[in-house]
């Protein structure tokens, strides 16, 4: 088992497809290993191995993140007012990848409608981070990023918002990739905000996260009119050095606020960037410190409309404790969503409020204009900008919930991108002490590129990842995820 587990999700479906490895046997090494998490990483696993289909992807088992629709099978989105929800349908990225030989191993935990950046505001219990199990994995994806660290899965499906992709990837040591806004049909995704969630993959490497995103880009989908036809094809990277890269670092990214160990990798980092034979230079993002403002008007503005829906009537958890119409609204809204939801969802009704529209919803429209504007001229002079994936390690559990504002500042570096729609990607660089000292924890790169330059990203990340040699195995470091401690 423990060689099938050594293999990366790429090596794994070339070994099923040479004859090498069953992928029957793949599957149940995977299903068993998850089966007995001890991260609260899945909310449920495959009872059993679907029939097998060829194709791709080589019959390498897939986690998903719960707020993907799949047919007869627990959609919970981390809510106790969608708990035991089976819709009657697949999201369209669910279907495409099974259809290319990745079956559904599991649903994974994860923060309640993707609010939150530490996988502790579900309603079936937080997550550990599998290099410490006192710490957060990061969040919304925080279940996907775990299991994939701690090899309860090959490679997973995650939703990035305002980076929640990208922030738990940097937290557990591996690869979270979020596309272009429209890049992957959002069918079947249960919203949080509509014009900036995007799917995309979380695996141990580049290359797999080349692999699997493959298979989820691809014609529009008639059923997401945001989707786009994604132009050309995804390659699986090659590339060696980085001779003739040009890297833009915004100091309103890569200073203040991030602590001196994430900062120490991220800069040493550079230097290895500079030594494969990029250019590193200074940029500037002047709109980027407004990022994180106008990000917690707009986000929550669109779930306070998307939201609207779980009312109790048509499906989903419905209060017994009322006897007319509005009191089961009530009520059921009261019982069914966490506190991080409400609190968003008042926020975001509060923005789009009559007298308030112009001055906060408006003015964050406008922000966010401005912020992409900043990316677009900087993309004239550089190929990428580079910044820290997160401003800190995992920190421990408990340690933010009971400030909104130190949580939401984990986001600080990610959400710059998700305004402006383009694509981004983190890598991990290296391991820094948390602040107080204690047992090294994983450190994030981030890449942006300009839209549909995944294939650029993905080359130039790969190149970085070969030159650092990032250890992530854990199965020696930190200890058997499977094993209560």
């Amino acid at each position: 088992m423990s060689e099938i587990l050594e293999l990366s999700a790429a090596a794994a479906a070339g070994a099923v497809a040479s004859g090498e490895l069953d992928a029957g046997e793949l599957f149940e090494t995977y299903r068993a290993r998850a089966a007995a998490d001890q991260l609260n990483a899945f909310v449920w696993v495959a009872e059993a191995a679907p029939p097998a289909v060829a194709g791709p992807l080589g019959g390498v088992p897939l986690a998903v993140k719960d707020l993907f629709c799949t047919e007869g099978v627990p959609s919970q989105s981390g809510s106790r007012i969608l708990a035991g929800y089976c819709p009657p349908y697949t999201a369209t990225v669910v279907e495409r990848l099974a259809a290319d030989g990745a079956p559904l191993l599991g649903k994974t935990n994860q923060d309640e409608f993707a609010m939150g950046s530490s996988t502790e505001n579900s309603a079936f219990g937080p997550v550990r981070n599998p290099w410490d199990r006192g710490r957060v994995p990061g969040g919304s994806s925080g279940g996907s990023a775990a299991a994939v660290a701690a090899r309860l899965a090959p490679w997973a499906l995650g939703t990035d918002t305002g980076g929640s992709i990208r922030q738990p990837a940097a937290l557990c040591g591996i690869v979270g990739l979020k596309p272009t806004y429209g890049a992957v049909s959002r069918y079947g995704m249960i919203a949080f905000a509509s014009s900036l969630d995007q799917a995309g993959p979380l695996t141990r490497d580049v290359t797999d996260a080349a692999l699997l995103y493959s298979r989820m880009v691809g014609p529009r989908d008639p059923r997401d009119s945001t989707s786009l036809d994604f132009p050309g094809a995804i390659e699986l990277p090659v590339r060696s050095d980085l001779a003739g890269v040009r890297i833009g670092v915004p100091a309103e990214l890569s200073g203040d606020g991030i602590e001196a160990g994430v900062l120490s990798a991220f800069e040493a980092t550079l230097e290895l960037a500079r030594a494969l034979g990029a250019s590193v230079e200074p940029c500037a993002l002047p709109h980027a410190p407004h990022a994180l403002a106008a990000y917690y008007v707009l986000a929550p503005a669109e779930a306070s409309s998307n939201l609207a829906r779980f009312d109790g009537v048509r499906y989903g958890y419905r209060s017994s404790d009322a006897d007319e119409l509005i009191g089961m609204y009530t009520q059921t809204r009261h019982d069914g969503f966490g506190a991080e939801v409400k609190r968003r969802i008042m926020l975001g009704t509060y923005a789009l409020s009559s007298g308030y529209y112009d001055a906060f919803y408006g003015r964050a429209q406008r922000v966010r204009t401005k912020i992409a504007e900043d990316f677009a001229v900087g993309f004239e002079r550089f190929d990428f900008i580079a910044t820290p994936t997160a401003p800190g390690v995992a920190f421990e559990l408990g340690a933010k919930t009971s400030d909104p504002l130190a949580m939401y500042l984990n986001d600080f570096c990610t959400v710059p991108m998700s305004l402006a729609g383009i694509p981004a990607i983190s890598i991990p660089c290296g391991l820094a002490e948390p602040p107080g000292g204690g047992r090294a924890l994983p450190v994030g790169f981030q890449l942006a590129g300009p839209a549909f330059s995944e294939n650029t990203l993905l080359a130039a990340a790969f190149a970085l990842e070969q030159a650092l040699g990032f250890d992530g195995a854990l199965a020696s470091s930190a200890g058997d995820p499977t094993a209560d401690q």
